[in-house]
């Protein structure tokens, strides 16, 4: 589909029409069309990350969640790179190790074809290390105490204090490393539905701001 309706038309988009303009996106990593979805906590990202997945026949999909460790809640791109970037700008298969959070290591390893699209969702997904990689950055747009609230509710109060660790780290990360100026579109939750709209990043913006 091309972009032409959306930048010439300020309204929302669906999630439908996001992964048909995935889907005609010029790879952004060697093969693959590669697409953050960031957002703070609990803002809904692992769902939206589900929807474009089925949308798009199946996309694999990241979860950072995955490759992140309790020690390292944000140290993880250099292990993103070698095991997953790397191959993936090579047309090879990436193999990486997936986190136990109850028994704090390693378990088991996980394979990530080179498709045609990729998706990588978690908090930190549109990091400045990766956005080179990335043909866009969506933004879940969702205020961070209204998600860490949400966030919170869905993992109980028996995770408490490891919530209040994560929203100090969570700070400090979007502090040295903000995402949202750079995503490229916006996302926002609805009564059960997504509304995808231009982000700081998008070309329609700066001809918008154009003197």
């Amino acid at each position: 589909m091309s972009t032409q309706p959306f930048d010439r038309d300020p309204a929302a988009w669906s999630v439908g029409e996001l992964a048909s303009w995935l889907a005609g996106a010029p790879p952004s990593c060697g093969p693959v069309r590669l697409l953050s979805i960031d957002g703070h906590a609990g803002s809904g990202k692992t769902t939206l990350s589900a929807q474009l997945s089925t949308l798009l026949g199946g996309a694999p999909v990241l979860h950072l969640d995955d490759l992140s460790r309790h020690q390292e809640l944000f140290d993880w791109t250099e292990r993103l790179g070698d095991q997953v970037i790397r191959p993936l700008s090579r047309g090879r298969t990436a193999r990486y190790q997936v986190y136990d959070w109850v028994h704090r290591h390693a378990i088991h390893s996980a394979e990530l074809p080179p498709a045609p699209a990729v998706l990588i969702e978690g908090v930190g997904a549109g990091r400045r290390a990766l956005r080179p990689h990335l043909c866009a950055v969506l933004w879940l747009d969702l205020p961070r105490e209204t998600a860490w609230e949400r966030g919170l509710r869905r993992d109980g109060e028996e995770l408490a204090d490891f919530w209040s660790e994560w929203t100090a780290e969570e700070r400090a990360h979007f502090a040295d490393d903000p995402t949202l100026p750079y995503a490229r579109y916006l996302v926002r939750q609805s009564e059960g539905d997504f509304q995808v709209l231009p982000g700081p990043a998008h070309p329609l913006q700066s001809v918008r701001t154009r003197p």
